[in-house]
């Protein structure tokens, strides 16, 4: 294999598409993952080129774990034709959805949605994935701030994020023999179209979060992409089932 590969879900926007882009500045190629809007998966692969780097783009809904052996297929025929390898190096589970409800207004299609994505998606795509990354590899899995401080109207989306805390934990001992690292990266607030745009859009909420954060602004998609670019690339790979937190020094 010539080139280390990544594997990113959700990675036509946002923190994912920012992973890719800070990845391939460091020589690495990008599968990036898009639920819906391919148009905006193929500007990320566009960019990655520019740079000197591979990508392709796969579609997939993390959503519905019964598509996944289906993606699996894909991957490999992806990996077969385009770098003529079976394995890849690293996976970044980014994929997600925002909700914000309060505990007494979130409904169970809401709580199962997130649970489908979120928990259930991470732990099956994951699983299904195991025999395509090398021995060596590296997992990131994202989660949130919000599982160490809590904020009014995330009780669901956090209790997720939690359950991927700890599964990271347990990846990190089970894959351990295979000398693969799983990591998860904890962002604070970042201005991306997550939740409709409110960190970025919202003047007053974005001042607020501004002010309670040690570096006196919120996040950047950057930000979490160099940090990205860090764990997985960089030489980290004596890190493992750890939380690292990324958030500019939020509510410390």
């Amino acid at each position: 294999m010539s080139h280390s590969i990544a594997l990113i879900t959700g990675g036509s926007r946002g923190l994912g598409a920012s992973a890719a882009l800070h990845l391939a500045k460091q020589g690495i190629d990008s599968v990036i993952t898009y639920q819906s809007n391919r148009d905006k998966a193929l500007e990320v692969i566009t960019e990655v080129n520019k740079l000197g780097a591979k990508a392709v783009a796969l579609q997939l809904d993390t959503e519905k774990a019964e598509t996944f052996a289906d993606f699996a297929k894909d991957l490999n025929n992806a990996l077969q034709e385009h770098w003529q390898t079976e394995r890849f190096n690293f996976l970044l589970n980014n994929a997600g959805i925002g909700l914000h409800a309060t505990f007494a207004e979130t409904t169970e299609a809401q709580f199962d949605q997130l649970m489908n994505i979120h928990l259930k998606g991470v732990f099956f795509l994951t699983q299904s994935l195991l025999g395509s990354i090398t021995d060596g590899g590296r997992i990131l899995n994202v989660s949130t701030g919000l599982t160490r401080f809590s904020v009014p109207g995330y009780a669901a989306y956090a209790m997720m994020k939690g359950g991927i805390e700890v599964l990271t934990q347990y990846l990190a001992k089970e894959l351990g023999a295979r000398g693969i690292s799983v990591n998860v990266l904890a962002p604070g607030a970042i201005e991306t179209d997550f939740r409709g745009g409110a960190v970025r859009d919202d003047k007053q909420m974005n001042a607020f979060l501004a002010s309670q954060t040690a570096l006196g602004r919120v996040g950047l998609p950057d930000d979490i992409g160099g940090v990205v670019a860090s764990l997985l690339a960089g030489d980290n790979h004596w890190i493992t089932a750890q939380r690292i937190e990324a958030s500019g020094g939020m509510f410390i």
